[in-house]
């Protein structure tokens, strides 16, 4: 199957704050008909993802993200990224 084919769906994300000092951020993420809130502690590597319905199918894929990007995102931003599936 060409990367053509394969399911994709978009992931948006928006900072809605960040503490350097305490080593976090928060925001919100949504995807399909899906959305939640998340803490991420970049220090610790921990994140929280609420509600749980849903969490499997996004919390791997914006774990990465926010371990790739963390140092770019900003409070008030708008980013997105790409799911290898369909939701």
């Amino acid at each position: 199957m060409s990367s053509n084919n394969l399911p994709k769906t978009t992931a948006y994300v928006r900072i809605t704050q960040q503490s350097w000092q305490q080593g976090q951020m928060e925001g919100e993420v949504r995807a399909a008909e899906y959305q939640w809130r998340f803490k991420w502690h970049f220090r610790h590597g921990q994140l929280l993802v609420q509600p749980s319905l849903g969490r499997a199918l996004i919390y791997e894929p914006l774990g990465r993200f926010l371990e790739r990007s963390d140092y770019q995102l900003e409070p008030g931003g708008d980013y997105e990224f790409t799911l290898r599936s369909q939701l």
